[in-house]
C-alpha cells in the first residue's frame, strides 16, 4: 500500500520482535526453509518492509511456533524509499527477506541484484497473471490491490458536487485544489498513479494531463501515510477530499471508524482512476539467515498469512483459494478494468518517466 491502506495503528508500530518456539503442526504450513523443520534455537529472521506493513501478532507467532524462527521487522519508509535502501545495500542487506516491492519497482530491484532466486511453496495457488516475468523464481507474489483515487463522501455531499469517476474528471475546475498525490520517486502508490496516467494518455499525452493537474492545484507529498492521514479529509486529518490510495481503503474506514455499522463507507473510490499493483516478497542476496528467509516466504504464501491480509493491510491475497471477509467485499470496490503496463515497458521507462514528472510537477 504498501503499500497499502492500513490502520492508524500500523503507522505507530516500530521495529517489532515476535518470539515463540515449537515445531510444525502438519496442517500444510511450512516447517522450515528446507522442509525438515527447525528447533527452538533457530536464528531470528529479519523482514525489511514498508511502513504500512501490518499483520496479526498471532499469525507471526504461529510462524515462530512452527519453525523456531523469531521474526524481526525492520520498517524502511514508503516502498520507494525501502527499495532504494535495498539497492544501495545489495549483497550486504540489512535483512533476510524484503516484502513490499511491487510491479512498478520490481525490475529495478531484480536488475540491481537485490534478490537470490527461490521458488516458494504454494506458488501453484497463485494466478499466472500475478507472477513476475520469470514465473516466481526471483520474488513471490503476496498480495494485490488497485491504486485509485479515494474521495470523502461527507465533503462532496456537503458541497453538492459530484465526486470524480475518471482521470479526466480530476482536471475539471470543479476539482481545483482538492487532490493530494504521492511523489513517484519515493512512493509506490505515487508511481502506480503516474504509470496509470501513462497507460491512459500514452507517451504523447501524459505530460499534458499532469500539467492540467498542476494548473488545477494538485498537492504532492512524499508517501502514502502522509497523504492519507495528514492531508486527506476523509481520514479526519486534512483538508483535501481527494487522495491517491486503494480500492480497498473504504473497508478499513468502516472497520476502524466511529460508526460501528454504517450502511456505506465514509470514503468512496473513483473506479476509472485505478492502476493494478502486485506486491512481492523476496529472499535478499547475502542474507545472514537464508533458511529462515525461505521459511518466512513460504509462510507468507500459506493460507494463515494470506487469510489475515484483507483485514490487516486491506489488500487482496495473492492466492486464489482464500475467501474474503464480508466487510471487505461489501465496502471495497471491485475494479474490472484497471490500467496496466507491461513489465518490460515499466522497466524501460520508469526512470525517465519519474525524471520527466519531477521536472514538470516539482519544478
Amino acid at each position: 500500500m504498501n503499500r497499502t491502506a492500513t490502520t492508524t495503528l500500523a503507522a505507530c508500530l516500530g521495529v517489532a520482535l515476535l518470539a515463540g518456539c515449537g515445531s510444525g503442526d502438519g496442517d500444510g504450513a511450512p516447517t522450515g526453509g528446507d522442509g525438515e523443520g527447525t528447533d527452538t534455537a533457530a536464528a531470528p529472521v529479519t523482514l525489511l518492509t514498508h511502513d504500512s506493513f501490518d499483520i496479526s501478532e498471532e499469525v507471526l507467532e504461529r510462524f515462530t511456533e512452527e519453525t523456531g524462527h523469531e521474526v524481526v521487522i525492520v520498517r524502511g519508509g514508503d516502498a520507494g524509499v525501502m527499495v532504494n535502501q535495498a539497492v544501495l545495500t545489495a549483497g550486504n542487506p540489512q535483512a533476510d527477506v524484503l516484502f513490499g516491492v511491487d510491479n512498478t519497482l520490481l525490475s529495478r530491484a531484480v536488475d540491481e541484484g537485490v534478490f537470490e532466486e527461490y521458488e516458494a511453496a504454494g506458488l501453484d495457488a497463485v494466478p499466472d497473471d500475478l507472477l513476475p516475468p520469470d514465473g516466481g523464481r526471483s520474488v513471490t507474489p503476496i498480495d494485490t490491490g488497485d491504486i485509485c483515487v479515494n474521495w470523502d463522501r461527507a465533503w462532496f455531499a456537503e458541497e453538492g458536487i459530484e465526486p470524480p469517476e475518471t482521470l479526466e474528471d480530476l482536471a475539471d475546475p470543479a476539482m481545483a485544489d482538492l487532490l493530494v498525490v504521492q511523489n513517484p520517486a519515493t512512493s509506490s502508490p505515487g508511481l502506480g498513479f503516474l504509470l496509470g496516467t501513462v497507460a491512459a494518455f500514452g507517451e504523447d499525452g501524459w505530460k499534458d494531463y499532469w500539467q492540467s493537474l498542476v494548473d488545477n492545484g494538485v498537492e504532492v507529498v512524499n508517501g502514502w501515510e502522509q497523504a492519507y492521514y495528514d492531508h486527506f479529509s476523509g481520514s479526519g486529518g486534512g483538508d483535501r477530499p481527494l487522495v491517491v490510495s486503494y480500492a480497498t481503503s473504504p473497508p478499513a474506514e468502516v472497520l476502524f471508524g466511529s460508526d460501528p455499522d454504517p450502511e456505506e463507507a465514509p470514503t468512496g473510490v473513483s473506479t476509472g482512476t485505478c492502476f493494478r499493483q502486485v506486491e512481492f516478497a523476496g529472499l535478499l542476496a547475502g542474507a545472514e539467515n537464508p533458511e529462515g528467509g525461505r521459511a518466512l516466504i513460504d509462510f507468507m504464501l500459506s493460507e494463515p498469512f494470506q487469510e489475515d491480509l484483507p483485514l490487516t493491510m486491506f489488500v487482496n491475497p495473492a492466492r486464489a483459494d482464500v475467501d474474503l471477509p464480508e466487510v471487505f467485499t461489501e465496502h471495497g470496490a471491485v475494479i474490472e478494468d484497471p490500467y496496466t503496463l507491461a513489465p518490460e515497458v515499466i522497466a524501460e521507462n520508469r526512470a525517465s518517466l519519474v525524471d520527466d514528472w519531477t521536472a514538470l510537477v516539482l519544478r
